[in-house]
């Protein structure tokens, strides 16, 4: 089982929300940075299987200080759905 990265929060949770997310994911599947683009598929593209992207959901809850709906949570298909949401629960704007 992987240990849960914690990348820290000390920058305004706006601030390059996306490279945050990015780097996340690349820490807990242990994948290079560069494969883990907002258009790739979590399962497909980077090998997640359900439970991890369950545990990278609870890191991302960590991470930023918010409650991902589960329902939500099961939406979550590419880097870029969690992106959106993310931006959507601090009322940034893509």
């Amino acid at each position: 089982m992987q240990t849960r990265p914690h990348t820290g929060s000390l920058h305004p949770i706006s601030q390059d929300l996306s490279d945050r997310v990015r780097a996340v994911i690349s820490i807990y599947l242990d994948l290079p940075r560069e494969l883990v683009v907002e258009e790739a598929s979590l399962s497909h593209d980077l090998g997640a299987d359900s439970l991890e992207i369950t545990e990278m959901v609870m890191v991302f809850e960590e991470e930023f200080g918010f409650k991902i709906d589960d329902n939500a949570a099961d939406r979550f298909l590419t880097v870029g759905d969690i992106v959106r949401h993310l931006h959507h629960l601090v009322g940034v704007q893509d």
